[in-house]
Protein backbone atom coordinates (compact mmCIF):
# COMPACT_ATOMS: atom_id res chain seq x y z
CA UNK A 1 0.00 0.00 0.00
CA UNK A 2 1.30 3.75 -0.84
CA UNK A 3 2.61 5.39 2.55
CA UNK A 4 0.30 7.97 4.12
CA UNK A 5 1.01 11.77 3.26
CA UNK A 6 -2.22 12.55 5.35
CA UNK A 7 -3.05 15.14 8.55
CA UNK A 8 -4.56 13.09 11.70
CA UNK A 9 -6.46 15.11 13.80
CA UNK A 10 -6.35 13.79 17.41
CA UNK A 11 -10.01 14.13 17.75
CA UNK A 12 -12.19 15.00 15.14
CA UNK A 13 -15.15 15.58 17.40
CA UNK A 14 -13.56 17.96 19.07
CA UNK A 15 -13.71 21.18 16.50
CA UNK A 16 -14.85 23.75 17.71
CA UNK A 17 -18.42 25.84 17.48
CA UNK A 18 -18.50 28.05 14.68
CA UNK A 19 -21.20 29.01 12.00
CA UNK A 20 -20.42 28.92 8.31
CA UNK A 21 -22.30 30.25 5.85
CA UNK A 22 -24.61 28.10 3.95
CA UNK A 23 -24.34 27.22 0.32
CA UNK A 24 -25.88 23.85 -0.23
CA UNK A 25 -26.54 20.92 1.40
CA UNK A 26 -23.64 19.47 1.07
CA UNK A 27 -21.12 17.90 4.22
CA UNK A 28 -19.24 21.54 3.53
CA UNK A 29 -21.69 23.27 4.87
CA UNK A 30 -22.35 21.39 8.27
CA UNK A 31 -19.34 21.32 11.22
CA UNK A 32 -17.70 18.10 11.26
CA UNK A 33 -18.41 17.69 14.78
CA UNK A 34 -21.99 17.59 13.80
CA UNK A 35 -21.60 15.05 10.77
CA UNK A 36 -19.43 13.09 13.71
CA UNK A 37 -20.78 13.95 16.66
CA UNK A 38 -24.56 11.96 14.99
CA UNK A 39 -22.49 9.00 15.74
CA UNK A 40 -20.52 7.62 18.98
CA UNK A 41 -17.02 8.71 19.01
CA UNK A 42 -14.80 7.66 16.86
CA UNK A 43 -11.80 9.74 18.68
CA UNK A 44 -8.41 8.42 19.88
CA UNK A 45 -6.54 9.70 22.73
CA UNK A 46 -3.16 11.35 22.04
CA UNK A 47 -1.36 8.30 23.74
CA UNK A 48 -3.00 6.13 20.60
CA UNK A 49 -2.19 8.56 18.04
CA UNK A 50 1.52 9.25 18.88
CA UNK A 51 3.99 8.32 15.58
CA UNK A 52 0.76 7.23 13.97
CA UNK A 53 2.20 8.26 10.40
CA UNK A 54 4.59 5.16 11.02
CA UNK A 55 3.03 2.77 13.47
CA UNK A 56 0.03 0.22 12.63
CA UNK A 57 -2.07 -0.29 15.74
CA UNK A 58 -2.70 -3.98 16.62
CA UNK A 59 -5.83 -5.56 15.44
CA UNK A 60 -7.99 -8.55 16.88
CA UNK A 61 -9.22 -11.25 13.71
CA UNK A 62 -11.51 -13.99 14.03
CA UNK A 63 -10.65 -17.45 13.04
CA UNK A 64 -9.27 -18.07 9.93
CA UNK A 65 -12.55 -20.38 9.26
CA UNK A 66 -14.68 -17.68 10.19
CA UNK A 67 -12.70 -14.88 7.59
CA UNK A 68 -12.96 -17.55 5.04
CA UNK A 69 -16.95 -18.29 5.76
CA UNK A 70 -17.46 -14.62 5.30
CA UNK A 71 -14.92 -14.68 1.82
CA UNK A 72 -17.26 -17.18 0.70
CA UNK A 73 -20.48 -15.68 1.48
CA UNK A 74 -19.44 -12.78 -0.84
CA UNK A 75 -21.47 -13.28 -4.05
CA UNK A 76 -18.70 -12.48 -6.63
CA UNK A 77 -16.86 -14.82 -5.36
CA UNK A 78 -19.90 -16.92 -5.03
CA UNK A 79 -20.17 -16.71 -8.38
CA UNK A 80 -16.97 -17.47 -10.01
CA UNK A 81 -16.82 -20.42 -7.66
CA UNK A 82 -19.90 -21.41 -9.32
CA UNK A 83 -18.92 -20.74 -12.85
CA UNK A 84 -15.89 -22.76 -12.12
CA UNK A 85 -17.46 -25.92 -11.16
CA UNK A 86 -19.82 -25.65 -14.15
CA UNK A 87 -17.01 -25.93 -17.12
CA UNK A 88 -16.16 -29.26 -15.59
CA UNK A 89 -15.18 -31.56 -17.48
CA UNK A 90 -14.71 -28.85 -20.06
CA UNK A 91 -16.41 -26.21 -22.25
CA UNK A 92 -15.85 -24.51 -25.33
CA UNK A 93 -15.00 -20.67 -24.72
CA UNK A 94 -13.44 -18.09 -27.46
CA UNK A 95 -10.19 -17.43 -28.35
CA UNK A 96 -9.58 -14.40 -25.47
CA UNK A 97 -10.99 -17.30 -23.19
CA UNK A 98 -14.34 -15.57 -22.65
CA UNK A 99 -17.63 -17.78 -22.51
CA UNK A 100 -19.19 -18.21 -26.16
CA UNK A 101 -22.18 -16.17 -26.94
CA UNK A 102 -24.62 -19.17 -26.31
CA UNK A 103 -23.40 -19.79 -22.95
CA UNK A 104 -23.50 -16.84 -21.52
CA UNK A 105 -27.39 -16.22 -21.08
CA UNK A 106 -27.28 -20.00 -19.57
CA UNK A 107 -24.70 -18.64 -16.81
CA UNK A 108 -26.77 -15.87 -15.94
CA UNK A 109 -29.37 -17.87 -15.36
CA UNK A 110 -26.94 -20.41 -13.18
CA UNK A 111 -26.56 -17.68 -10.90
CA UNK A 112 -30.01 -16.81 -10.33
CA UNK A 113 -29.25 -13.54 -11.82
CA UNK A 114 -32.15 -14.21 -14.16
CA UNK A 115 -34.83 -16.32 -14.23
CA UNK A 116 -34.67 -19.89 -15.24
CA UNK A 117 -37.03 -19.45 -18.52
CA UNK A 118 -37.41 -15.93 -20.02
CA UNK A 119 -35.85 -13.05 -20.89
CA UNK A 120 -32.64 -12.17 -20.10
CA UNK A 121 -31.12 -8.63 -19.55
CA UNK A 122 -28.24 -7.50 -20.70
CA UNK A 123 -27.05 -6.35 -16.77
CA UNK A 124 -27.62 -10.10 -15.83
CA UNK A 125 -25.18 -10.72 -19.04
CA UNK A 126 -22.58 -8.40 -17.77
CA UNK A 127 -22.55 -9.43 -14.43
CA UNK A 128 -22.30 -13.29 -15.42
CA UNK A 129 -19.50 -11.96 -17.31
CA UNK A 130 -17.82 -10.06 -14.60
CA UNK A 131 -17.68 -13.27 -12.63
CA UNK A 132 -16.62 -15.41 -15.33
CA UNK A 133 -13.06 -13.23 -15.87
CA UNK A 134 -12.93 -13.00 -12.20
CA UNK A 135 -12.78 -16.87 -12.34
CA UNK A 136 -10.18 -16.81 -14.81
CA UNK A 137 -8.23 -13.95 -13.07
CA UNK A 138 -8.47 -16.70 -9.95
CA UNK A 139 -7.30 -19.35 -11.91
CA UNK A 140 -10.25 -21.23 -10.80
CA UNK A 141 -10.81 -21.91 -14.22
CA UNK A 142 -7.86 -22.83 -16.79
CA UNK A 143 -7.86 -21.69 -20.64
CA UNK A 144 -6.46 -24.71 -23.02
CA UNK A 145 -7.18 -25.77 -26.42
CA UNK A 146 -8.12 -29.28 -27.55
CA UNK A 147 -5.69 -31.29 -30.37
CA UNK A 148 -8.37 -30.25 -33.06
CA UNK A 149 -7.53 -26.51 -31.72
CA UNK A 150 -10.33 -25.61 -29.75
CA UNK A 151 -10.34 -23.22 -26.79
CA UNK A 152 -12.10 -24.44 -23.89
CA UNK A 153 -12.07 -24.14 -19.68
CA UNK A 154 -11.38 -26.68 -17.19
CA UNK A 155 -11.68 -26.20 -13.43
CA UNK A 156 -8.29 -24.89 -12.13
CA UNK A 157 -6.74 -27.23 -8.97
CA UNK A 158 -7.79 -24.48 -6.32
CA UNK A 159 -11.64 -25.00 -6.77
CA UNK A 160 -11.93 -28.22 -4.70
CA UNK A 161 -10.00 -26.99 -1.86
CA UNK A 162 -11.79 -23.58 -2.17
CA UNK A 163 -15.56 -25.21 -2.53
CA UNK A 164 -14.23 -27.22 0.44
CA UNK A 165 -13.48 -23.92 2.04
CA UNK A 166 -9.73 -24.72 3.16
CA UNK A 167 -9.43 -21.36 4.84
CA UNK A 168 -5.57 -20.63 3.20
CA UNK A 169 -7.15 -21.40 -0.49
CA UNK A 170 -10.14 -19.18 -0.04
CA UNK A 171 -8.31 -16.56 1.83
CA UNK A 172 -5.54 -16.35 -0.59
CA UNK A 173 -8.38 -15.97 -3.37
CA UNK A 174 -10.44 -13.99 -1.82
CA UNK A 175 -7.18 -11.34 -1.38
CA UNK A 176 -6.04 -11.96 -4.65
CA UNK A 177 -9.36 -10.92 -5.78
CA UNK A 178 -9.38 -7.92 -3.56
CA UNK A 179 -6.32 -6.60 -5.24
CA UNK A 180 -7.88 -6.78 -8.48
CA UNK A 181 -10.94 -4.71 -7.25
CA UNK A 182 -8.81 -2.34 -5.20
CA UNK A 183 -6.99 -1.77 -8.38
CA UNK A 184 -10.03 -1.33 -10.63
CA UNK A 185 -11.74 1.08 -8.33
CA UNK A 186 -8.71 3.73 -8.32
CA UNK A 187 -8.52 3.21 -12.13
CA UNK A 188 -12.06 3.86 -12.37
CA UNK A 189 -11.52 7.18 -10.87
CA UNK A 190 -8.68 8.06 -13.30
CA UNK A 191 -8.85 10.32 -16.25
CA UNK A 192 -10.70 8.22 -19.68
CA UNK A 193 -7.60 8.35 -22.34
CA UNK A 194 -9.51 9.30 -25.09
CA UNK A 195 -7.99 11.70 -27.88
CA UNK A 196 -10.32 14.93 -28.13
CA UNK A 197 -9.84 15.08 -31.70
CA UNK A 198 -8.35 12.33 -34.55
CA UNK A 199 -5.58 14.44 -36.08
CA UNK A 200 -4.28 14.52 -31.81
CA UNK A 201 -0.75 14.63 -32.59
CA UNK A 202 1.94 12.02 -30.89
CA UNK A 203 3.17 14.20 -28.32
CA UNK A 204 -0.38 15.12 -26.82
CA UNK A 205 -1.13 11.50 -26.54
CA UNK A 206 1.84 10.75 -24.75
CA UNK A 207 0.76 14.05 -22.69
CA UNK A 208 -2.39 12.50 -22.26
CA UNK A 209 -1.31 9.15 -21.31
CA UNK A 210 0.93 10.86 -18.90
CA UNK A 211 -1.60 12.33 -17.00
CA UNK A 212 -4.21 9.33 -17.02
CA UNK A 213 -1.39 7.41 -15.59
CA UNK A 214 -0.79 10.47 -12.82
CA UNK A 215 -4.80 10.40 -11.94
CA UNK A 216 -4.55 6.62 -11.59
CA UNK A 217 -1.44 6.59 -9.13
CA UNK A 218 -3.10 9.71 -7.05
CA UNK A 219 -6.47 7.68 -6.65
CA UNK A 220 -4.56 4.81 -5.94
CA UNK A 221 -2.25 6.39 -3.17
CA UNK A 222 -5.67 8.08 -1.79
CA UNK A 223 -7.63 4.85 -1.68
CA UNK A 224 -4.78 3.12 0.02
CA UNK A 225 -4.63 6.11 2.82
CA UNK A 226 -8.13 5.86 3.22
CA UNK A 227 -7.99 2.12 4.09
CA UNK A 228 -5.12 2.73 6.33
CA UNK A 229 -7.32 5.10 8.43
CA UNK A 230 -10.29 3.38 8.60
CA UNK A 231 -7.99 -0.04 9.51
CA UNK A 232 -6.40 2.13 12.36
CA UNK A 233 -10.02 3.68 13.13
CA UNK A 234 -11.67 -0.04 13.38
CA UNK A 235 -8.66 -0.77 15.61
CA UNK A 236 -9.24 1.84 18.19
CA UNK A 237 -12.73 1.79 18.49
CA UNK A 238 -14.72 0.28 20.79
CA UNK A 239 -16.94 -3.04 19.92
CA UNK A 240 -20.05 -2.14 17.59
CA UNK A 241 -18.93 1.56 16.91
CA UNK A 242 -16.70 0.93 13.89
CA UNK A 243 -18.86 2.50 11.32
CA UNK A 244 -16.97 5.98 10.21
CA UNK A 245 -19.23 8.57 9.36
CA UNK A 246 -17.72 9.12 5.32
CA UNK A 247 -17.23 13.10 5.79
CA UNK A 248 -14.93 12.27 9.13
CA UNK A 249 -12.83 9.40 6.90
CA UNK A 250 -12.72 12.40 4.46
CA UNK A 251 -11.68 15.26 7.19
CA UNK A 252 -8.88 12.49 8.59
CA UNK A 253 -7.46 12.63 5.37
CA UNK A 254 -7.47 16.24 4.98
CA UNK A 255 -7.31 18.58 8.12
CA UNK A 256 -4.29 19.97 9.61
CA UNK A 257 -3.34 17.92 12.79
CA UNK A 258 -4.84 19.90 15.77
CA UNK A 259 -6.80 22.51 13.67
CA UNK A 260 -10.25 22.72 12.99
CA UNK A 261 -11.44 22.86 9.12
CA UNK A 262 -11.93 26.75 7.78
CA UNK A 263 -14.37 27.09 4.44
CA UNK A 264 -11.78 25.85 2.34
CA UNK A 265 -10.65 22.73 3.87
CA UNK A 266 -14.71 21.67 4.28
CA UNK A 267 -15.15 22.31 0.67
CA UNK A 268 -11.72 19.65 0.33
CA UNK A 269 -13.93 17.34 2.42
CA UNK A 270 -16.31 17.22 0.58
CA UNK A 271 -14.91 16.80 -2.85
CA UNK A 272 -12.78 14.10 -1.51
CA UNK A 273 -16.49 12.74 -0.24
CA UNK A 274 -17.31 12.52 -3.53
CA UNK A 275 -14.20 10.49 -4.76
CA UNK A 276 -13.78 8.58 -2.39
CA UNK A 277 -17.75 7.12 -2.51
CA UNK A 278 -17.76 5.12 -6.05
CA UNK A 279 -14.34 3.43 -4.74
CA UNK A 280 -15.56 2.46 -1.48
CA UNK A 281 -18.41 1.21 -2.85
CA UNK A 282 -16.66 -1.28 -4.93
CA UNK A 283 -14.28 -2.61 -2.20
CA UNK A 284 -18.20 -2.97 -0.51
CA UNK A 285 -18.63 -5.82 -3.16
CA UNK A 286 -15.69 -8.17 -2.51
CA UNK A 287 -16.85 -7.60 1.45
CA UNK A 288 -13.93 -5.72 2.23
CA UNK A 289 -16.02 -2.75 3.58
CA UNK A 290 -20.08 -1.74 4.62
CA UNK A 291 -20.24 0.70 2.60
CA UNK A 292 -23.93 2.92 2.20
CA UNK A 293 -22.79 5.76 -0.22
CA UNK A 294 -23.72 9.22 -0.03
CA UNK A 295 -27.30 9.90 -0.96
CA UNK A 296 -27.45 11.40 -4.32
CA UNK A 297 -30.53 13.60 -3.41
CA UNK A 298 -28.15 15.87 -1.61
CA UNK A 299 -26.77 17.04 -4.79
CA UNK A 300 -30.16 17.83 -5.96
CA UNK A 301 -31.89 19.64 -2.74
CA UNK A 302 -31.89 23.34 -3.05
CA UNK A 303 -30.71 25.60 0.03
CA UNK A 304 -33.26 25.53 2.41
CA UNK A 305 -33.40 26.34 6.56
CA UNK A 306 -32.15 23.83 8.11
CA UNK A 307 -29.48 21.93 10.63
CA UNK A 308 -26.47 23.52 8.41
CA UNK A 309 -28.10 26.98 9.13
CA UNK A 310 -29.49 26.74 12.57
CA UNK A 311 -26.58 25.19 14.17
CA UNK A 312 -28.78 22.30 15.66
CA UNK A 313 -26.73 18.94 15.71
CA UNK A 314 -27.87 16.13 12.73
CA UNK A 315 -29.27 13.65 13.80
CA UNK A 316 -28.50 10.00 12.58
CA UNK A 317 -30.43 9.13 10.16
CA UNK A 318 -29.40 12.99 8.45
CA UNK A 319 -25.76 12.33 9.12
CA UNK A 320 -25.68 8.88 7.43
CA UNK A 321 -27.02 10.44 4.56
CA UNK A 322 -23.73 11.71 3.47
CA UNK A 323 -22.48 7.94 3.83
CA UNK A 324 -21.20 5.82 5.93
CA UNK A 325 -18.14 3.56 6.17
CA UNK A 326 -16.80 0.40 8.55
CA UNK A 327 -13.90 -1.61 7.43
CA UNK A 328 -15.31 -5.35 8.01
CA UNK A 329 -12.79 -8.23 10.08
CA UNK A 330 -12.20 -9.40 6.36
CA UNK A 331 -11.44 -5.63 4.98
CA UNK A 332 -9.46 -5.74 8.30
CA UNK A 333 -7.63 -8.99 6.99
CA UNK A 334 -6.98 -7.95 3.83
CA UNK A 335 -5.93 -4.53 4.60
CA UNK A 336 -3.04 -6.34 6.97
CA UNK A 337 -2.13 -8.45 4.43
CA UNK A 338 -1.44 -5.55 2.03
CA UNK A 339 0.52 -3.34 5.07
CA UNK A 340 2.72 -6.59 5.60
CA UNK A 341 3.48 -6.76 1.99
CA UNK A 342 4.65 -3.84 2.06
CA UNK A 343 6.99 -3.82 5.26
CA UNK A 344 4.97 -2.35 7.84
CA UNK A 345 4.72 -4.23 11.05
CA UNK A 346 1.03 -4.66 11.68
CA UNK A 347 0.71 -6.51 14.54
CA UNK A 348 -2.04 -8.82 16.14
CA UNK A 349 -3.57 -8.73 19.50
CA UNK A 350 -2.02 -11.08 21.48
CA UNK A 351 0.95 -11.59 19.92
CA UNK A 352 2.67 -10.34 22.68
CA UNK A 353 0.18 -12.78 25.51
CA UNK A 354 1.84 -16.12 23.95
CA UNK A 355 4.50 -16.48 26.28
CA UNK A 356 5.01 -16.38 30.37
CA UNK A 357 4.81 -13.39 32.31
CA UNK A 358 8.15 -11.95 31.92
CA UNK A 359 7.75 -11.76 28.12
CA UNK A 360 4.45 -10.36 28.28
CA UNK A 361 5.41 -7.37 30.45
CA UNK A 362 8.91 -7.07 28.32
CA UNK A 363 7.22 -7.34 25.18
CA UNK A 364 4.71 -4.34 25.82
CA UNK A 365 7.21 -2.03 27.44
CA UNK A 366 9.36 -2.47 24.35
CA UNK A 367 7.07 -2.23 21.60
CA UNK A 368 5.68 0.87 20.38
CA UNK A 369 2.43 -0.05 18.36
CA UNK A 370 0.96 -2.01 21.06
CA UNK A 371 -2.28 -1.97 23.25
CA UNK A 372 -0.92 -3.01 27.19
CA UNK A 373 -4.57 -3.18 28.30
CA UNK A 374 -5.77 -5.76 25.77
CA UNK A 375 -2.45 -7.73 25.52
CA UNK A 376 -2.92 -7.98 29.78
CA UNK A 377 -6.00 -9.56 28.80
CA UNK A 378 -5.73 -11.94 26.51
CA UNK A 379 -2.71 -13.31 28.40
CA UNK A 380 -5.11 -13.25 31.92
CA UNK A 381 -7.66 -14.97 29.99
CA UNK A 382 -8.30 -18.83 31.35
CA UNK A 383 -5.63 -18.33 34.31
CA UNK A 384 -5.78 -19.04 37.46
CA UNK A 385 -5.88 -15.66 38.83
CA UNK A 386 -3.76 -15.80 42.01
CA UNK A 387 -0.99 -18.08 39.97
CA UNK A 388 -1.07 -14.95 37.28
CA UNK A 389 -0.33 -12.58 40.03
CA UNK A 390 2.40 -14.11 41.32
CA UNK A 391 4.10 -14.44 38.48
CA UNK A 392 3.11 -11.25 37.26
CA UNK A 393 4.51 -9.72 40.33
CA UNK A 394 7.76 -11.69 40.51
CA UNK A 395 8.27 -10.66 36.53
CA UNK A 396 7.75 -6.98 37.25
CA UNK A 397 10.70 -6.89 39.58
CA UNK A 398 14.38 -5.18 38.08
CA UNK A 399 16.49 -2.13 37.60
CA UNK A 400 16.85 -1.70 34.08
CA UNK A 401 15.57 0.89 32.06
CA UNK A 402 12.05 -0.59 31.41
CA UNK A 403 11.17 -1.74 35.14
CA UNK A 404 9.45 1.12 36.05
CA UNK A 405 6.72 0.32 32.86
CA UNK A 406 6.95 -3.29 33.75
CA UNK A 407 5.95 -2.19 37.51
CA UNK A 408 3.63 0.01 35.97
CA UNK A 409 1.93 -2.73 33.49
CA UNK A 410 1.48 -5.46 36.62
CA UNK A 411 -0.52 -3.21 38.65
CA UNK A 412 -2.73 -2.74 35.74
CA UNK A 413 -2.87 -6.58 35.38
CA UNK A 414 -3.83 -6.54 39.24
CA UNK A 415 -6.75 -4.21 38.33
CA UNK A 416 -8.03 -6.50 36.19
CA UNK A 417 -8.11 -9.35 38.15
CA UNK A 418 -9.22 -7.52 40.97
CA UNK A 419 -9.88 -9.64 44.97
CA UNK A 420 -8.32 -12.94 43.95
CA UNK A 421 -4.82 -10.99 43.80
CA UNK A 422 -4.80 -9.55 47.08
CA UNK A 423 -2.64 -12.59 48.40
CA UNK A 424 0.17 -12.60 46.27
CA UNK A 425 0.10 -8.75 46.84
CA UNK A 426 0.52 -8.57 50.38
CA UNK A 427 3.10 -11.35 50.25
CA UNK A 428 5.05 -8.33 49.10
CA UNK A 429 3.76 -5.22 50.52
CA UNK A 430 7.36 -5.33 51.79
CA UNK A 431 9.42 -5.78 49.11
CA UNK A 432 11.74 -2.60 48.19
CA UNK A 433 10.80 -2.69 44.34
CA UNK A 434 6.92 -3.80 44.40
CA UNK A 435 5.84 -2.57 47.74
CA UNK A 436 4.94 0.90 47.11
CA UNK A 437 2.86 0.12 43.94
CA UNK A 438 0.61 -2.75 45.58
CA UNK A 439 0.62 -1.04 48.56
CA UNK A 440 -1.04 1.47 46.48
CA UNK A 441 -3.64 -0.98 44.73
CA UNK A 442 -4.26 -2.73 48.18
CA UNK A 443 -5.36 0.61 49.48
CA UNK A 444 -8.06 0.96 46.51
CA UNK A 445 -8.86 -2.63 47.16
CA UNK A 446 -10.30 -1.67 50.97
CA UNK A 447 -6.97 -3.40 52.28
CA UNK A 448 -5.93 -1.29 55.45
CA UNK A 449 -1.77 -1.38 55.58
CA UNK A 450 0.66 -0.10 57.85
CA UNK A 451 2.20 2.93 56.54
CA UNK A 452 5.40 2.60 54.71
CA UNK A 453 9.12 3.10 55.59
CA UNK A 454 9.96 6.66 53.88
CA UNK A 455 12.71 4.86 51.84
CA UNK A 456 10.15 2.94 50.13
CA UNK A 457 7.93 6.01 49.73
CA UNK A 458 10.63 7.75 48.12
CA UNK A 459 11.60 5.21 45.96
CA UNK A 460 8.25 4.46 44.62
CA UNK A 461 7.70 8.00 44.09
CA UNK A 462 10.69 7.98 41.66
CA UNK A 463 9.27 4.67 40.11
CA UNK A 464 5.83 5.88 39.05
CA UNK A 465 6.99 8.77 38.06
CA UNK A 466 9.88 7.23 35.88
CA UNK A 467 6.97 4.64 34.47
CA UNK A 468 5.13 7.89 33.62
CA UNK A 469 8.00 9.30 31.87
CA UNK A 470 8.60 6.37 29.68
CA UNK A 471 4.81 5.91 29.01
CA UNK A 472 3.41 9.06 27.88
CA UNK A 473 6.11 10.45 25.81
CA UNK A 474 7.45 13.40 27.73
CA UNK A 475 3.75 14.67 27.02
CA UNK A 476 3.84 17.83 29.20
CA UNK A 477 0.15 17.65 30.47
CA UNK A 478 -0.06 14.47 31.75
CA UNK A 479 3.36 15.34 33.69
CA UNK A 480 2.19 18.57 34.60
CA UNK A 481 -0.71 16.54 36.57
CA UNK A 482 2.01 14.00 38.21
CA UNK A 483 4.26 16.69 39.45
CA UNK A 484 1.35 19.33 41.04
CA UNK A 485 0.21 16.18 43.18
CA UNK A 486 4.18 15.70 44.67
CA UNK A 487 3.84 16.47 48.35
CA UNK A 488 6.49 19.17 48.60
CA UNK A 489 6.24 21.04 51.24
CA UNK A 490 7.30 24.37 52.26
CA UNK A 491 10.86 23.47 52.34
CA UNK A 492 11.24 21.66 48.77
CA UNK A 493 14.95 22.31 49.69
CA UNK A 494 14.80 19.68 51.96
CA UNK A 495 12.17 17.48 50.06
CA UNK A 496 14.39 17.31 47.25
CA UNK A 497 17.58 16.59 49.20
CA UNK A 498 16.00 13.25 50.00
CA UNK A 499 14.68 12.54 46.40
CA UNK A 500 18.35 12.76 44.81
CA UNK A 501 19.64 10.11 47.40
CA UNK A 502 17.57 7.62 45.94
CA UNK A 503 18.66 5.24 44.01
CA UNK A 504 16.98 4.25 40.99
CA UNK A 505 17.69 4.07 37.49
CA UNK A 506 15.74 7.01 36.68
CA UNK A 507 16.37 9.92 39.60
CA UNK A 508 18.18 12.29 37.78
CA UNK A 509 15.44 12.02 35.13
CA UNK A 510 12.57 12.21 36.87
CA UNK A 511 13.98 15.63 39.04
CA UNK A 512 14.51 17.09 35.73
CA UNK A 513 11.55 16.86 34.36
CA UNK A 514 10.21 18.10 37.60
CA UNK A 515 12.53 21.49 37.36
CA UNK A 516 11.19 21.60 33.79
CA UNK A 517 7.62 21.60 34.12
CA UNK A 518 7.00 22.61 37.46
CA UNK A 519 4.74 26.08 38.14
CA UNK A 520 6.58 27.07 40.78
CA UNK A 521 9.40 28.64 40.25
CA UNK A 522 10.98 27.72 43.80
CA UNK A 523 10.00 24.35 43.55
CA UNK A 524 11.57 23.95 39.85
CA UNK A 525 14.85 25.56 40.71
CA UNK A 526 15.15 22.86 43.44
CA UNK A 527 14.36 20.47 41.86
CA UNK A 528 16.99 21.21 39.20
CA UNK A 529 19.61 21.83 41.72
CA UNK A 530 18.83 17.92 43.10
CA UNK A 531 18.69 16.88 39.73
CA UNK A 532 22.88 17.97 39.29
CA UNK A 533 23.60 16.24 43.01
CA UNK A 534 21.42 12.80 41.27
CA UNK A 535 24.10 13.06 38.38
CA UNK A 536 27.28 14.11 39.79
CA UNK A 537 26.29 11.16 42.59
CA UNK A 538 26.45 8.68 39.38
CA UNK A 539 30.06 9.59 38.23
Amino acid sequence: MAGRRRNTPDNPSATGPGELPAESLLPADYELADLYGAFAAHGRDEEDMDDAAVLVPPIQLPPETELAAAALAVPLIDHALKLARWTAPHRPVDELGDLVEADREPAARLLGLAPAEGEVTEDAVVEAMRAWSLACDLDLVEIGTTAKGEHVAIPGPDLEPAEEGDPETVLELWLTAAGIVRELAAEADSLALEAEEEEEDEAAAEARLGEVEESRQEASELLDEALQVLYETTAFADPGQETVPLGVLAALLVVPEGEEPDEELLGDITDLMVTLDPMLADLAELGLLEHRPIDPELFEEEEEEGAAESGEPLDEAESARFGLVRLTPLGQYGVRQWLLEDGYDAPLIGDLAQGDAEALLRGISETANVLPERELQVWLSGREPLAAARELLEAARGTDQQSPVRRLLCVQALEELGADAQPAAQDVVDDPELGGAVRGWLRVQGVELPAPERSMVLWTTIDTFAAQLLTSEGEAEVLQELISSLPVTDNPASYFGELWRVDHTYTAEVLEAVGELHLDRTVAKEARKAAFKARSQKK
